[in-house]
């Protein structure tokens, strides 16, 4: 068997089961992990990638039992595009994210079809027999992404907040590293018991990894300033600095990353940008 069997529900808890999508790559590690909540009447989270084998893999786990909620954390390609199929084989609503923002989605990873019929505000609840979700607004990977607290039994579904294997992308316009520290430290003071990530393994010490996660992006900052206090430079300069050996395919997402940091640090007044060449300064 593969060490990352896709298509297969492993049971994670009496509510929780999880089904891995046939969609590795850089960005998403074994793929995306889709899990199904509840035993009678049904969840889904996440319904990933629009993959005929994926979504028969659901199907198989749903077995007939009524599904309540096709429930997305944020409109990445994904996440969400197995909304429409499953909701065409099922007939149920699909809640949480809100749509995408016009002039956005285009030159993005987002699913510009991506289409809610009931838009979850932070606090409100999806429920069924034996389950609550309750919406957690945890912007920053993305300007719409929530995270959602099963209540009967303490655990968080964190999407791509929070994952198993790596810091989350955050790329402007639409992701938003101030916004994105500011939901760490939010979850940082809950005291959810363990975290189902979109990708990676479920995290059992939530708290440690939020804190680690902070640290993390304060050290990059760090970064970022020593290397301006030497000189003014563009962002491609500041990740062949800060990224060394890097996978060239990555390279994309950690130049959003370094330039959600600068557009944080300007705003709190420590940077600015040099008129005409792109690079950035010591305010």
């Amino acid at each position: 068997m593969a060490e990352h069997p896709t298509g297969i529900p492993i049971q994670l808890e009496p509510l929780v089961v999880r089904v891995l999508a046939p969609n590795a790559s850089p960005y998403t590690f074994t793929g995306t992990q889709t899990h199904i909540v509840g035993t009678t009447a049904l969840a889904v989270t996440d319904p990933g990638p629009d993959d005929p084998a994926h979504l028969d893999a659901l199907l198989r786990v749903i077995d007939g039992r009524p599904l309540a909620a096709i429930v997305v954390t944020h409109h990445h390609r994904d996440h969400s595009p197995a909304t429409r199929p499953l909701q065409a084989a099922t007939g149920a609503p699909i809640v949480g994210a809100a749509a995408f923002a016009p002039g956005v989605a285009a030159n993005s990873s987002f699913d510009a079809l991506y289409a809610p019929d009931r838009v979850l505000a932070d606090g409100e609840t999806v429920g069924a027999a034996g389950w609550t979700l309750e919406a957690i607004a945890t912007p920053g990977h993305t300007s719409n992404h929530l995270a959602f607290a099963l209540r009967e039994s303490g655990a968080l579904f964190s999407g791509d907040h929070v994952m198993g294997w790596s810091t989350s992308v955050v790329v402007p316009p639409d992701g938003d590293m101030t916004d994105y520290m500011a939901s760490l430290e939010r979850l940082l003071g809950r005291d959810d018991r363990v975290y189902y990530p979109g990708h990676g393994e479920a995290i059992e010490r939530p708290q440690r990894l939020v804190r680690g996660m902070l640290g993390h992006r304060k050290q990059r900052e760090g970064q970022i300033l020593r290397l301006l206090r030497e000189a003014p430079r563009g962002v491609a300069a500041l990740v062949e600095r800060m990224y060394v050996g890097l996978d060239p395919r990555l390279v994309p997402g950690a130049e959003g990353s370094v330039l959600a940091h600068l557009y944080d640090l300007r705003g709190r007044g420590l940077v600015g940008e040099t008129e005409g060449d792109g690079a950035w300064r010591m305010a």
